[in-house]
């Protein structure tokens, strides 16, 4: 028996892309369940913010863009941003009445039948017309590798499992990335580390005064070339810059934030540079990012010799039928709530093609 069933557009991922394109759809006339459905792997709303450390709180948190249709207002500060936005993601939800299904977990997307795709998942498999991918980036961290890691006696994490800077009272902590997750972490566990080493690959750079919309454009510009290139892509956080704001001033002044270059091998007791230096460690904290979630695409072949999936837009170039929002130069949260709509745009055009043509 068959139980696959039909619709003309699945969303994976209800992060704020996901729920953007959802947005979009419901606006363009589609209807949840009958003509979309939105799946996501998620225990709750929230999309990756559900799962951030209790310690950055909702003042915190830089460049939060309200999704569309729905502001978020009211929001305390001082209260964690994981709980801030969960709440904000489940309101917006109900309120444009998206049902999204979770916890869905998509295994396979490859080709169905005629001009259709197959979306296998845990909860069954799914025929459709068009797909609009918002798996965002957190379900792949980035762990970097060097020699002798594998020896290390002390505790190694990532940003993805970072519990709040209490856990790491008293601690020799070495923290790797040059990013905005690097610099909070290093902020905050100072106050609670025995010591604190921060080394990146690149010297960090710091960015001064406002960034305007045309600074915003630049960066995003720059991302964006490289996707149409089929390259990975980077961050638009990676092109921007670290804001030199009061806490990272203060940071720099106290030698917190008092760059090294990267290690050239780990130890069993902390790390070593060629030099002959060597820091004794306890924690190893990987600041290192994340990589697209796209695996599950696999089975298209999708990703060009580079090794990125060249994207014109949101839409896939090898493939009209897939759309990838929130992914290259998408991957802001404004960013996002553009990328659905533009996504729809073309999806709507894609089966109106399709239709007239089966006229």
């Amino acid at each position: 028996m068959n139980n696959t069933r039909e619709v003309e557009a699945v969303v994976i991922g209800a992060g704020q892309a996901g729920l953007a394109g959802a947005f979009h759809l419901r606006r363009a006339g589609f209807e949840p369940d009958r003509d979309f459905v939105v799946l996501d792997h998620s225990p709750g709303p929230g999309g990756a913010w559900q799962f951030r450390w209790p310690s950055l709180t909702y003042g915190k948190v830089h460049g939060m863009h309200a999704l569309p249709g729905m502001e978020l207002t009211g929001a305390d500060p001082a209260r964690p941003s994981a709980e801030v936005i969960s709440d904000y993601f489940d309101r917006y939800e109900r309120a444009f009445d998206l049902r999204v299904r979770r916890p869905v977990d998509v295994r396979a997307v490859r080709e169905g039948s005629g001009v259709r795709l197959l979306v296998e998942t845990s909860d069954g498999a799914w025929s459709t017309r068009a797909l609009i991918n918002a798996t965002g980036t957190w379900d792949r961290p980035f762990w970097p590798r060097y020699p002798g890691q594998e020896t290390f006696r002390g505790q190694q994490l990532h940003t993805a499992r970072y519990p709040g800077p209490e856990e790491f009272a008293g601690q020799r902590v070495v923290v790797v990335g040059g990013g905005a997750s690097g610099t909070q972490h290093l902020l905050e566990i100072a106050a609670y580390a025995a010591a604190t080493t921060w080394v990146t690959r690149r010297p960090p750079v710091f960015r001064e005064g406002p960034f305007d919309e045309n600074a915003g454009r630049a960066a995003v510009a720059l991302v964006e070339e490289r996707v149409r290139q089929g390259l990975p892509p980077r961050s638009v956080v990676s092109v921007t810059g670290l804001p030199l704001n009061d806490a990272i001033r203060q940071g720099i002044e106290d030698g917190v934030l008092d760059r090294q270059p990267m290690f050239d091998r780990v130890t069993p007791t902390g790390v070593d540079w060629n030099d002959g230096r060597h820091v004794d460690a306890d924690v190893i904290l990987w600041a290192t990012g994340f990589r697209p979630a796209v695996d599950h695409l696999a089975p298209l072949r999708l990703r060009e010799p580079g090794g990125g999936i060249r994207v014109e837009g949101t839409r896939a170039a090898a493939d009209p039928r897939i759309h990838l929002v929130g992914y290259g130069p998408s991957a802001s949260t404004i960013g996002a709530n553009r990328a659905g709509r533009e996504a729809v745009r073309d999806i709507r055009r894609l089966l109106t093609q399709e239709s007239a043509l089966l006229v």
